[in-house]
């Protein structure tokens, strides 16, 4: 039996702007920011720079476009990026790094989207002729595909170190950084002064529409900027996303620790599903993502996710069995159980 109200949990960036963010929108004051005009927008930029101890930042339209323009910026053609080899930039970034800054990326592993230096020594290229450049690391923080996972802050402290030892900038791509440190205890700044640059996002799990930024030395940033109008994300009177992003700052961080005690709770309950295996166990569910895999009685996950559709219940495939659940602002309370429950009935059904 479908719900009047469809819970939607396929990811965070769902979510719509509450009522107080909608007022906050429209009293913003409002220039031009192509021009260098922009109020709002240029509130927002210094927030997020003092936020993450770098020197500039710089507001775009979408995490995509903000890693992208740090790898245009640390990168040239015929260099190469390493990464986990289930990083968001190699997933969902539609080749960027080959069509933008002309890049390969050389993908590296560890467990739950995490890796070592060790990993970083054995992925560096050195000076031949045949081989690309080895130019960037770039660590992915909550890890997507690893599970919303977080990055510790020692183990990122020597990556980076690693990195700076063969002379490589380091990148944080940091969609989720916000519940990364909610989990973690750590600051933004404190887990990103090891890096070059960092991108932020503001409507992955802080509720604002559109909008992410990148932070990092005042050139880059500069050239970023060059960079950001030749793709087209320069935006006109773009206070009004910028100031939805400064109220979430203010209002929207503390309660990620409800997502992640709901994404708990949710496990829990999987984990009690007869043909579901949560992944990783329900007590190490570290942020507001929750993964599970099916039994291949049940069918492909697709099918599956779509037989969850019918209950009004919607949550997404990550592969041939593999589904997640993103708890979010907008979920709701009994968002939990109502997933569970309907989990639970569309395996009984089939």
């Amino acid at each position: 039996m479908t719900s009047a109200v469809p819970l939607d949990l396929r990811s965070d960036t769902v979510t719509r702007p509450t009522a107080a963010m909608r007022e906050a929108m429209m009293s913003a004051p409002l220039g031009d920011d192509v021009l260098g005009d922009e109020p709002t927008v240029q509130r927002l930029e210094e927030r997020v720079a003092k936020l993450l101890g770098k020197e500039a930042a710089l507001f775009t339209p979408s995490g995509t476009m903000a890693n992208q323009l740090a790898i245009r910026c640390h990168c040239e053609a015929g260099d190469e990026v390493i990464a986990h080899g289930e990083s968001h930039i190699i997933h969902y970034e539609t080749a960027a790094p080959a069509a933008i800054a002309g890049c390969m990326v050389r993908p590296v592993s560890g467990p739950r989207g995490l890796f070592d230096a060790d990993a970083v020594h054995a992925a560096v290229r050195h000076a031949d002729i045949h081989s690309p450049q080895s130019r960037l690391v770039v660590v992915e923080n909550t890890h997507n595909r690893g599970g919303g996972s977080v990055w510790p802050l020692e183990q990122f402290k020597q990556v980076a170190d690693a990195a700076r030892h063969h002379g490589l900038a380091v990148h944080v791509d940091g969609a989720r950084l916000w519940n990364a440190c909610t989990a973690a205890g750590y600051s933004a700044a404190a887990f990103v002064a090891a890096s070059d640059t960092v991108s932020v996002c503001f409507s992955k799990g802080l509720g604002a529409p559109v909008g992410s930024a990148l932070a990092g030395p005042r050139a880059l940033i500069k050239r970023a900027r060059r960079f950001r109008k030749m793709l087209g994300g320069g935006m006109r009177q773009s206070g009004l996303l910028a100031a939805a992003a400064i109220y979430a700052l203010d209002h929207h961080v503390e309660r990620l620790r409800d997502d992640h005690a709901a994404a708990r709770a949710l496990a829990a309950a999987l984990a009690r599903v007869s043909g579901v295996t949560v992944d990783p166990a329900p007590d190490a569910v570290e942020t507001n993502m929750v993964f599970f895999t099916i039994a291949p009685r049940l069918g492909d996950a697709s099918a599956f996710c779509e037989r969850l559709a019918a209950e009004g219940v919607h949550l997404i495939a990550m592969g041939p069995s593999r589904v997640r659940a993103v708890l979010h602002l907008d979920a709701g309370s009994d968002a939990p159980a109502r997933a569970a429950a309907a989990v639970e009935r569309a395996v009984r059904a089939h």
